[in-house]
C-alpha cells in the first residue's frame, strides 16, 4: 500500500493543538483574576492550528472577551496524559486529545470531563514502514518491532490493525517510545514500523522514505480527537467553556476551507515549519478534515466501543465508563 490519498479527517491534534507537557502555576478554583476576568490555562499552540492563529490575530481574545475571560498560555504541546495530570492537579484548564489517551488517564481519578469532539484521522494517522523494508501489509508485521506510545494513539492503532487482520497481540513486540523520541529510533532501523498519526506521520512521509501499509480509515479507527476541561472550571465558568468550544468549532470550519492559512502560522522555518512534500500532504489531508462538533450520544457509543476494546487487549485493568465523563456543550450559556 502507498500513500494513500487523504480519505478522512485531519489529525485534530494539529488542527487544534491544545495539549500540554508543561504546566503553569495553580490558581484558585474560582479562575478569576484582576476586576474578575475569567483566566483560561491553555498550553501555547506553537506554529500552527486554529490556536495558533488566534493567539496571533487577537480573535480568540476577542472571543473569549464577551464573557469576561482571558487566556493564560501554559507549558508547551505535548501528550494527553501529561496534560490529563495537569488538569488534575489545577495546573491546566484545557487540552486535546485522543479517545485512546483519554481512557488510559481516565482510568486515574479525572478531574476533567470532555466536552467537544473532531472525527477520527482516517488519511493521517496508521501504521508506518520505510520502503523497501519488505514490510508492506499489517500481515508483514508478524515477528517485526513496532514503536507506539503505550495506552494512546499508536498502542490502539497497532492493536485495532491485528485484531482486524486476526493477528494475534503477542506476535508483535511493541516497542514503547515517547512521541518525541520516536522518529530517530525509526530512522536508525531499530523498530521496524512506527504506528503513529498525523502530528508524526506527516513528517515521515514528505521525506518520500515512508508509507503507510495501513492508514486508521482501512482499520477502522475510532481514535476520535477530544477537547477536556477541568470538571471544576467547566462548573464554576461554563459560559467560558461554551465561548471556547464556539470558536474551535467555527475556526475548524475556516481551517477546512483555507487549511495552507493554519499552517506556519509564526514562522516558515526550523523544526517547527511544514516545508514541501510535507506541507503539501498535511494540507491535503486539512480539506478532508473533521470539525470541532459536540460530542453525541452515537460519539459515546463509539467511544464505549473502544474502551472495551483496550481493556479486552489488556491495556486497561478494566472497561472505563466514558459517558460520565461527557460534558453536552450545547446546553452551557
Amino acid at each position: 500500500m502507498r500513500i494513500p490519498k487523504p480519505v478522512a479527517a485531519l489529525a485534530a491534534a494539529a488542527a487544534l493543538s491544545v495539549l500540554a507537557s508543561g504546566c503553569g502555576t495553580s490558581q484558585a478554583d474560582a479562575g478569576k483574576g484582576e476586576g474578575g476576568q475569567v483566566t483560561v490555562r491553555i498550553p501555547d499552540p506553537g506554529n500552527s492550528g486554529v490556536l495558533a492563529v488566534g493567539k496571533k490575530d487577537g480573535s480568540l481574545d476577542k472571543a473569549l472577551a464577551q464573557v469576561h475571560a482571558k487566556v493564560e498560555w501554559t507549558g508547551s504541546a505535548g501528550p494527553f496524559a501529561p496534560a490529563a495530570q495537569a488538569m488534575n492537579a489545577d495546573q491546566l484548564d484545557i487540552a486535546t486529545g485522543s479517545i485512546t489517551s483519554g481512557i488510559t488517564s481516565l482510568t486515574q481519578t479525572p478531574g476533567f470531563t470532555f466536552f467537544s469532539a473532531t472525527a477520527p484521522d482516517g488519511a493521517g494517522e496508521g501504521i508506518l514502514a520505510k520502503k523497501g523494508s519488505g514490510i508492506d501489509s499489517v500481515e508483514d508485521l508478524a515477528g517485526k518491532k513496532v514503536a507506539v506510545n503505550q495506552g494512546g494513539t499508536g498502542e490502539y492503532l497497532l492493536l485495532k490493525a491485528l485484531a482486524e487482520h486476526h493477528i494475534p497481540a503477542s506476535k508483535v513486540k511493541r516497542v514503547y517510545l515517547k512521541p518525541d523520541q520516536t522518529a530517530a529510533v525509526f530512522n536508525s532501523g531499530k523498530v521496524d514500523a512506527w504506528a503513529a498519526w498525523a502530528a508524526n506521520s506527516v513528517a515521515e512521509l514528505g521525506t518520500g522514505k515512508a508509507e503507510f501499509i495501513a492508514t486508521g480509515k482501512q482499520i477502522g479507527s475510532d481514535n476520535y480527537s477530544l477537547n477536556a476541561v477541568r470538571t471544576a472550571f467547566a462548573d464554576q465558568h461554563p459560559e467560558v467553556v461554551r465561548a471556547l468550544y464556539d470558536y474551535l468549532h467555527t475556526a475548524s470550519a475556516k481551517q477546512k476551507r483555507d487549511p495552507a492559512a493554519y499552517l506556519n502560522v509564526n514562522t516558515d522555518a526550523g523544526p517547527q515549519a511544514l516545508t514541501g512534500a510535507a506541507k503539501s500532504a498535511q494540507i491535503a489531508i486539512t480539506r478532508q478534515a473533521g470539525t470541532v462538533e459536540p460530542v453525541t450520544p452515537t460519539d459515546i457509543k463509539r467511544f464505549e466501543e473502544v474502551a472495551r476494546f483496550y481493556a479486552a487487549q489488556q491495556v486497561t485493568p478494566k472497561t472505563v465508563d466514558i459517558a460520565a465523563h461527557v460534558l453536552d456543550v450545547e446546553k452551557l450559556s
